[in-house]
């Protein structure tokens, strides 16, 4: 357990794959999702990650899961928290337990793994937390209803957070994606669109290693990331 411990919330087959690629080239890297399947593959392909099936928006299995990283890879040094709810529809239109049920995986479980993870880095006065997030953090457009309010509620948290740890020496940061990422059914979404139109989510982790590793003389908070060609 002398290797520093990365986790990652949200591991699926686009950003958090490619985050877990990426930050498995410098740490252990514990990799949190539902679809215990589908990490069990990511986990045969990635040398250095640990699959850890887990739904956050149930803190109880949060906190054992986080016990079980902890003893079995280490302290993180690095909490990625990159699990996201979402569902589209107006105010009027969405079921009040779907924006709640969101709240618990955008916001809450930010929360709870700050709370866990944060009394380590401090001792060790060392450590970064970052949340990825999209243009809803920023905008409640009306089919958004469902998700923008936890987006928004998630970077303030994040911020409030960086205020309180930046001085102490852990480094919080929201990345935030304006684009379409380029997975599998976005393309289906999209046929028609050029490769420039997608947001890579190779480019996307290495933003995020980027941001871990900044100096401590020039760290960001809000980062938001698009293709040239997207307007905005």
């Amino acid at each position: 357990m002398s290797e520093a411990v990365c986790l990652i919330t949200g591991v699926g087959p686009g950003t958090g794959a490619a985050l877990a690629r990426r930050f498995a080239r410098g740490y252990a890297v514990a990799m949190l999702a539902r679809d215990a399947d589908r990490l069990g593959d990511l986990e045969r392909e990635i040398e250095g990650a640990t699959a850890f099936a887990c739904d956050v928006s149930d803190a109880g299995a949060l906190r054992a899961t986080f016990e079980r990283v902890r003893s079995e890879l280490g302290a993180p040094s690095v909490i990625l928290h990159n699990a996201v709810g979402g569902a589209f529809g107006d105010f009027l239109a969405i079921e009040p337990a779907v924006l709640e049920r969101n709240f618990q995986v955008n916001t809450m479980a930010l929360l709870h793994l700050a709370r866990l993870a944060a009394p380590a880095m401090i001792d060790a006065g060392h450590g970064a937390i970052l949340c990825t997030g999209n243009t809803s953090t920023y905008r409640g457009k009306a089919q958004f209803a469902g998700f923008a309010p936890t987006k928004a509620a998630q970077r303030i948290l994040a911020e409030s957070m960086a205020r309180s740890l930046g001085p102490r020496g852990v480094h919080v940061a929201y990345l935030a994606i304006d684009a379409v990422i380029d997975v599998p059914w976005t393309r289906k979404a999209y046929p028609d669109a050029p490769d420039a139109f997608f947001c890579r989510p190779v480019d996307i982790a290495e933003e995020a290693w980027h941001l871990v590793h900044q100096p401590r003389s020039a760290w960001t908070f809000d980062v938001m990331i698009r293709p040239d060609i997207e307007s905005w």
